[in-house]
């Protein structure tokens, strides 16, 4: 409990920020869902033979996983706020849309009989008699889809919408680090019950106010929505600087907005914890994002389809260089010198009971071993399909998992092996033993700045500025600042902007 309050007042500012942007979030969700599920279930009423059809695909939004939605939406709408609203207006049509329906067609037939015998026609029936008494049916609905929304909101933070979910993914990120998991479930949990208890408020008045309860909580909830605009009149950003998953970009980036902010006038926003290299790219490509750092094994083999010619540091970064320009019309800037290659690892127990000092030392306990590996490494040549083939391995238990929790699985003996990163802090940590990899399966991963040819033609001096980076950072430097920022929780920025002092490369 004491380590839980430690972090609460260390990150005091960020779970506000955090949680304003996930009420704001939720909120405009639905707002969206009861402006489009409302009049459509109204109109439902009055067309029976095409209402549950609709009702129905509804129903099947709701069963497509959310991080689904989100990466098909990066291609057409980029990432942040916009493709997680679309996301979360789709979930929370479904209980709207059909409360809605099922309570107005629930009213009494007499009463129905009655009003038309008053000569009401069919729009004065509905909002004098149908909608009064089927309020709160419909605004149990909206209850019902504002707890779903507020929960699912959470996973938008993996396309840089923000909200909650940040402090949940770096909590992941950190090996499970239970204090700021909670740090980010506990307020998401409460905002859900907070928001269904006036809501339920709502649902009570409606009783007696009918449809003028709806008409105010949505001008309650549109005010909410609009307030910040209101008073944030601050520059739009002229970059995007976009980031994976993990302390290491998060660290990099920061150099990035210190060194073009020192240079320039250029005014730079940050998107941190963007996912995975799928993602990040998507965003680069649709604009979203102008630069982010990547890898240059990873951009053959992920980006190009392609497998390394050569594993010279070098020859690789030429390749990846050439294939990025030609293929995609981008450009990717000088790397640094640190190596942050795949490596597969264990604990020196673990080594020492099956006597492996190598990949090949895996293929004879192929049957007793457990790898836990990241989706990503599973998927990938330079990964597990690479062992397969070159190494003829053929692991009978896998699990796959968030990188985050891959360590804390193997401290916990539930794997006996994982996929890591020659740079990441846990390596010393754990005081991991790393496996050698004699057949050269994995290539050099030097990080780079890549960025669009048309960002760097309306801006050439970013590739002076950013190739100051170019050929600096060892691996032992990377390892000790990623180990500053998880396990000593320093702040991303200040490690970079000490790196880049020491460095003389900022003032």
């Amino acid at each position: 409990m004491n380590e839980f309050l430690s972090v609460f007042q260390k990150r005091q500012d960020v779970l506000l920020e955090a949680l304003w942007e996930h009420l704001q979030i939720s909120l405009l969700s639905l707002i969206i869902a009861i402006v489009i599920a409302v009049p459509l279930a109204l109109i439902l009423t009055r067309y029976k033979k095409v209402a549950e059809p609709i009702i129905g695909m509804s129903a099947i939004m709701q069963t497509i996983p959310s991080l689904a939605v989100l990466a098909f939406l990066i291609p057409f709408f980029g990432i942040g706020t916009p493709p997680a609203i679309i996301a979360l207006t789709a979930y929370g049509l479904l209980p709207i849309l059909r409360n809605t329906y099922t309570g107005i067609n629930e009213v009494n037939p007499s009463l129905k009989e009655a009003a038309t015998g008053m000569g009401m026609n069919s729009l004065k029936r509905l909002t004098k008699i149908e909608l009064p008494l089927a309020m709160p049916v419909i605004m149990a609905g909206i209850r019902t889809s504002m707890v779903l929304i507020v929960g699912t909101t959470t996973i938008a933070a993996l396309i840089g919408a923000g909200g909650l979910g940040e402090l949940i993914l770096l909590g992941l990120d950190r090996g499970a680090d239970i204090n700021l998991i909670l740090l980010g479930a506990i307020p998401a949990a409460l905002l859900a019950i907070v928001l269904d208890l006036i809501l339920r408020g709502f649902e009570y008045i409606s009783k007696r106010t009918g449809f003028k309860s709806l008409v105010s909580m949505l001008m309650i909830a549109i005010l909410v929505v609009t307030l910040p605009f209101m008073f944030n009149k601050g520059k739009q950003a002229d970059l995007v600087i976009g980031g994976k998953l993990g302390a290491e970009p998060t660290i990099l980036i920061n150099m990035y907005k210190l060194l073009i902010e020192q240079e320039t006038d250029l005014r730079v926003e940050l998107k941190p914890g963007l996912g995975k290299t799928d993602f990040n790219f998507s965003a680069l490509k649709q604009g979203s994002i102008d630069i982010y750092p990547e890898f240059t094994g990873t951009a053959i083999v992920s980006l190009l389809n392609d497998k390394t010619s050569s594993n010279d540091a070098e020859e690789v970064y030429k390749q990846a260089k050439k294939g990025l320009e030609k293929e995609y019309n981008m450009v990717f800037l000088e790397p640094m010198e640190y190596n942050n290659t795949y490596t597969v690892a264990t604990t020196a127990e673990v080594a020492k009971k099956y006597h492996l000092e190598n990949i090949n030392d895996l293929k004879k306990f192929e049957h007793q071993l457990t790898a836990g590996f990241t989706l990503e490494f599973k998927d990938r040549y330079d990964g597990y399909k690479g062992m397969q083939d070159l190494y003829n391995l053929d692991l009978k238990n896998i699990k796959t998992m968030e990188p985050g929790i891959r360590q804390e699985a193997l401290e916990k003996n539930e794997v006996d092996i994982i996929d890591g990163y020659a740079t990441d802090s846990y390596m010393e940590e754990l005081n991991l033993k790393i496996l050698s990899d004699p057949k050269n399966l994995f290539p050099p991963y030097q990080g780079a700045p890549l960025l669009r040819k048309e960002t760097l033609d309306k801006y050439p001096e970013l590739e002076m500025i950013l190739n100051q980076l170019g050929g600096k950072i060892t691996d032992d430097e990377m390892r000790k600042m990623n180990y500053q920022v998880d396990y000593e929780d320093r702040a991303p920025k200040k490690v970079a902007e000490q790196f880049l002092k020491n460095n003389n490369l900022l003032k």
